[in-house]
């Protein structure tokens, strides 16, 4: 049967309807993913169109999946992240939603003191457990959508939960029913996507949720949630392992519009970003990411790093503030104690330090031949460069002008008392037969010495 695809304009195929297969034994794709071996990339050679919305966001869980990698934040820590956030997603609210936990009391005060800041983003949400007593939690909150998880893959239904395909769907939809019948939006977080039977399972058991979003007259939001990080951003991959298959394939085949369409990767195999941004260039309005990507195992989508993507994909960070980025590295540093692995993009110290004797020379003269852009315009985030053997006097006192963030009448040039007794020091290391670079904690802490106090050692 023919159709005319209000999304392409164009008379499409609309015969594929995919129903539960209820299988005895789970499929676990062990030609993929076989235990023992690194998981293999299989193509097919069936290539999806890229399609990006007209709109795209960026939704966070740094107060959900990210607090559950470290030591939870303070209510105060979560306010003044939620408020940094804000800044930086600027007046349109492209970082979108933020996630909250709301089990305990500390974490419905922080609900609250949030609700309390009357900022219209990004949205609060919630994550709970899914019963009927925490639907009436989050009603009473007056938060408008929650998640909830609806695992998918046979992995989840049959080692964890030890149920049947059909009895997990049907668990599901109960759940899904609970929270319409509380007037609260449910966001289901499809776990472990990339390692399940797409056509299936997941299909068949969207569409069932969008016929209860259809009859409930609430919208429903999916999330496709890469538990472990397998997605792949290469066309013409087989699923389950494809994001654009994904990403297409519940648009296509299920009806899911981009506005209610979520990414939510993790970055065992370093493809998060990559991951993301696909999912963005494929149909997902929303991708899903944590404050310096810190989360379970190796982490989720930095935050951050999509903030840059978007500036990159729409030509113009559309009234986002980037220079909140350090702020937020600087709070995460100095009032959390989280040491940033210092060669982390945009956050880490050393993120535009350049330590090559030849690269440092052309810094010096002209920053743009060795910088990716003017980070300090950006970023707040002068170019750096290392001291090492090769650093004349200007350059030390370049690195001390970029370091301390001096400005004005505050900037040391080459004749300073404290960059000459730096460069003898220097000389003195190397000439005694130092052969590996000096740290920043060593110049700061001899900097502070020779200076007696004046230039203080900074945080890493």
């Amino acid at each position: 049967m023919l159709e005319l695809s209000p999304k392409t304009n164009l008379l499409e195929e609309n015969a594929y309807k995919y129903s539960l297969q209820d299988v005895r034994d789970p499929n676990l794709f062990r030609d993929v993913y076989n235990y023992e071996e690194v998981p293999k990339v299989g193509f097919n050679h069936t290539r999806v169109p890229m399609s990006m919305p007209e709109n795209i966001w960026i939704t966070d869980t740094t107060f959900r999946d990210g607090q559950q990698s470290i030591n939870p934040y303070t209510v105060d820590q979560i306010v003044d992240l939620f408020k940094l956030m804000s800044k930086l997603g600027g007046p349109y609210g492209l970082i979108r939603m933020s996630e909250f936990f709301v089990y305990s009391e500390r974490d419905r005060e922080a609900v609250a003191r949030c609700q309390d800041l009357g900022l219209r983003f990004p949205e609060i949400t919630t994550w709970i457990r899914a019963t009927r007593e925490d639907f009436k939690l989050v009603k009473d909150l007056g938060i408008r959508e929650t998640g909830i998880l609806v695992s998918c893959s046979d992995y989840h239904i049959f080692k964890k939960l030890k149920m049947t395909r059909k009895e997990a769907m049907e668990m599901y939809l109960d759940t899904v029913r609970e929270a319409f019948n509380a007037g609260v939006m449910p966001r289901c977080h499809l776990e472990d996507i990339t390692r399940a039977d797409f056509y299936g399972f997941v299909v068949p058991f969207v569409n069932e949720l969008m016929k209860l979003s259809d009859d409930a007259h609430i919208p429903v939001r999916i999330r496709a949630c890469d538990t472990m990080g397998y997605g792949v951003p290469y066309s013409e991959v087989s699923l389950p392992r494809s994001v654009p298959g994904i990403i297409y394939g519940l648009q296509h085949y299920s009806g899911v519009t981009s506005d209610m369409l979520e990414w939510h990767g993790h970055n065992d195999f370093y493809k998060a970003v990559s991951n993301a941004a696909t999912a963005w260039l494929f149909g997902a309005s929303g991708v899903n990411c944590t404050l310096l990507g810190i989360g379970e195992r190796t982490g989720n989508v930095p935050l951050e790093a999509m903030v840059f993507e978007y500036a990159s994909l729409r030509g113009s960070f559309d009234g986002m503030d980037p220079t909140v980025i350090t702020d937020i590295a600087d709070y995460y540093r100095n009032e959390i104690g989280y040491k940033i692995p210092p060669m982390t993009p945009f956050v880490g110290r050393n993120f535009n330090l350049t330590r090559a004797g030849i690269h440092a020379d052309g810094l010096l003269k002209d920053e743009e031949i060795y910088n990716i852009f003017d980070t300090e315009k950006i970023l707040k985030r002068p170019a750096m460069v290392a001291i090492n053997k090769n650093s004349g006097l200007a350059g030390i006192a370049y690195w001390m002008n970029q370091n301390y963030v001096l400005r004005g009448d505050d900037m040391v040039d080459k004749h300073d008392p404290v960059v000459l007794k730096l460069k003898e020091w220097v000389d003195a290391e190397y000439e005694g037969g130092r052969t590996s670079m000096l740290s920043n904690d060593e110049i700061e802490g001899k900097i502070e010495e020779i200076s007696n106090g004046k230039y203080k050692r900074r945080n890493s």
